[in-house]
């Protein structure tokens, strides 16, 4: 059985490489930054959601290691048991001071935050409308409940006012969005999703793990910049809010309560690491003053950025607000071959083909970082005109 088991993944993995979906990690070597290296040869890094250039900051690290030595290695329990330490508690704290809502809970990522998420709140009789490009873990999460699902076209409000009607029946109604659509670059709606969903007596819940710490006059991400308050805020503190990892929701006093009750990934999983949470806790303590500076820099990056792309004649995604540009090429292969001339070049990028993309959409996804100098730009941009003529 085992021998035949093998055999047949051989057979699919054949099938996967054969249909050029194979998925090669570049494996690097020290930190994570604007630089890296991979194998021994350097490299300028386009790719990473590092957008505030926290992830291989000597200030976190040195933070992170006086976590270790307070809070230990882990807590080896799950959270009701005995896994919750005064970190925890007090990260939880901030988190919903820091995005003006009431309450919020801890998770190892925010693939778990909403895994955890739509199966606690969501029954037989309710309803859940969901964009269909959201994130994947979004996708999973809401497969594992039991509410009828209403998938409406990406950014139309029409066709999501239209699912709205016919799902005036149900107990209760949930519209789920990306704060920023990672493919994409493009900020959702939110205020025009907000003003259906109080029409319609839903509730709005966002996944802003692109947008925070990046959107927003107080980095508050999407839904500050939109001007809107969602009723249920997932994120992560793996992309610009440190880079390490860890995930939460939040939301009222009264749905983190029933979280903390129910939701499957809390109460059968470890937390985040306490020298993480340390980190993560130091961020939001001091995002004000010592960060949100950094959202300035990634802006200027991405503009100039932008602007040079446009001058030599490439089609841009994204509404230029976000740090991911989506460069467009014309099919599969000239992607491919061009993303291979600028590794060749030194810069590190990854191209994104269909069945990641919808057929011809096919893109380089470019990701801009405040740790980004004017020199790295220039340079990229210069492998970029190699490839453009």
């Amino acid at each position: 059985m085992e021998n035949n088991f093998n055999q047949q993944l051989v057979g699919e993995l054949a099938e996967i490489e054969k249909a050029g979906m194979m998925k090669v990690p570049k494996i690097i070597a020290g930190r994570q930054g604007a630089e890296i290296t991979v194998g021994k040869k350097k490299f300028l890094n386009f790719c990473a959601n590092n957008y505030l250039g926290l992830a291989g900051s000597n200030e976190l690290v040195k933070v992170a290691t006086q976590g270790f030595k307070e809070h230990g290695f882990g807590m080896a329990s799950v959270r009701f048991i005995c896994g919750t330490g005064t970190v925890h508690t007090e990260l939880e704290k901030e988190i919903a001071k820091f995005f003006s809502l009431e309450d919020a809970i801890l998770y190892g990522s925010c693939f778990d935050a909403n895994a955890g998420l739509f199966e606690t709140i969501l029954a037989e009789g309710d309803a859940v409308f969901s964009d269909e490009l959201n994130h994947a873990s979004i996708i999973d999460g809401i497969r594992l409940c039991k509410a009828e699902r209403f998938r409406y076209k990406h950014s139309d409000m029409s066709d999501l006012e239209a699912n709205l009607l016919k799902a005036n029946s149900f107990r209760r109604r949930l519209i789920v969005t990306d704060g920023v659509f990672s493919m994409d670059g493009e900020t959702a709606r939110l205020k025009e999703i907000s003003v259906l969903a109080k029409k319609y007596d839903a509730l709005l819940m966002v996944d802003d793990s692109h947008g925070s710490g990046v959107l927003g006059k107080k980095g508050r991400g999407s839904p500050e910049a939109c001007g809107i308050t969602p009723d249920i805020l997932t994120s992560t503190f793996g992309k610009a809010l440190g880079g390490a990892g860890g995930g939460f929701t939040a939301g009222s006093k009264e749905l983190v309560e029933y979280l903390r009750q129910r939701s499957r990934p809390y109460l059968f999983s470890n937390t985040l690491i306490p020298a993480v949470a340390h980190a993560a806790l130091y961020v939001l303590k001091n995002f004000n003053k010592k960060f949100l500076p950094l959202q300035k820099k990634v802006t200027e990056n991405t503009k100039y950025f932008r602007a040079g792309l446009q001058k030599l004649g490439f089609t841009l995604g994204g509404d230029g607000t976000h740090p991911i540009t989506p460069v467009f090429f014309p099919d599969e292969q000239t992607t491919v071959k061009a993303a291979d001339v600028l590794y060749e070049k030194g810069i590190y990028v990854r191209a994104f083909t269909y069945p990641v993309v919808p057929k011809g959409k096919a893109r380089i996804r470019v990701q801009l970082s405040a740790a980004h100098t004017k020199r790295h730009l220039d340079r990229a941009l210069g492998a970029f005109e190699a490839i453009s003529s």
